[in-house]
């Protein structure tokens, strides 16, 4: 509808890159494309001399993209991709996949995963003694859920993350100047905490709210409501916003904001910089 009317817009949800790459001009994203979430966990990885990935994935759109994407940014950075496979949708026993994985013994083991998915891997993992020395899911993963299933399971797990809301307390080794990265984060949490007692403060919140101010920016640059001015407006657009850096190629993929990798530490999400790095066999964790 939106390339119907010819109207901009900022489309907080969009993570798969085919919905900007079919020819829409009114379309952007505030979402990195999915190909590149697994980019901090791969840049990790390589840093600390890891040679060899195995990368598994849900067989639906977001998961497929994920994976491919992980693994061609695997081999860029040098690492050999010993294993990739998909799964179906709905998969509850990963023992046979997890055998190969175990067979293969990567150093790295990237999974983009939903919540069940991401569960019943690890818990499985860990039942199989597979032990990588990194191990790294998606999206599920960075839910409190994911912690309250596994418990101390969860431990040590890699996780891209969009957005957290504890961003405006973190520290990470110098890694970023968090208020200059997420300017109004503080003020944006504190007030939807005040709005909304009791609910969760999630990456969804972030993504719509940053979208407004994309929109909102664009306007006041534009200097009008006019359609085109403003979708020109927004392809210009170079700045940070609660939910992080904003920034479109001439398609509307999103090319500024950078996944947060984070890492489940003593029942915390923690920014990874540095990390709890190698990850200890199950038999040698508490």
């Amino acid at each position: 509808m939106s390339e119907k009317h010819r109207m901009p817009m900022v489309a907080p949800g969009a993570v798969a890159s085919s919905i900007v790459k079919k020819g829409r001009r009114f379309v952007f994203m505030m979402i990195p494309p999915a190909a590149g979430f697994f980019e901090g966990v791969i840049d990790l990885a390589a840093s600390r001399g890891l040679k060899t990935v195995a990368v598994l994935n849900e067989d639906t759109l977001f998961p497929r993209e994920t994976a491919q994407g992980g693994a061609e940014l695997a081999r860029r950075k040098g690492l050999q991709v010993i294993l990739a496979e998909a799964y179906p949708k709905g998969t509850t026993d990963f023992t046979a996949l997890l055998r190969k994985v175990r067979a293969a013994s990567p150093d790295l083991l990237a999974a983009a995963t939903y919540l069940d998915d991401a569960v019943a891997i690890t818990r499985q993992a860990k039942e199989l003694d597979v032990n990588p020395r990194m191990y790294a899911l998606t999206a599920g993963a960075t839910l409190p859920k994911f912690y309250e299933l596994l418990g101390r399971t969860a431990e040590f797990v890699y996780v891209p993350s969009q957005w957290e809301p504890e961003l405006v307390t973190l520290r990470a080794g110098g890694l970023i100047p968090i208020a200059r990265q997420y300017p109004g984060a503080r003020e944006f949490a504190e007030a939807f905490r005040k709005e909304f007692p009791g609910a969760e403060l999630h990456y969804y919140a972030a993504q719509a709210y940053g979208g407004c101010q994309v929109f909102i920016e664009a306007v006041k640059r534009a200097g009008s409501l006019e359609r085109e001015k403003v979708r020109d407006a927004i392809l210009k657009l170079d700045f940070n916003t609660v939910y992080g850096a904003f920034k479109v190629d001439r398609d509307g993929l999103q090319i500024g904001h950078k996944m947060l990798i984070m890492q489940w530490q003593d029942g915390k999400k923690v920014i990874v910089w540095p990390a709890r790095f190698p990850t200890p066999p199950w038999s040698q964790r508490p």
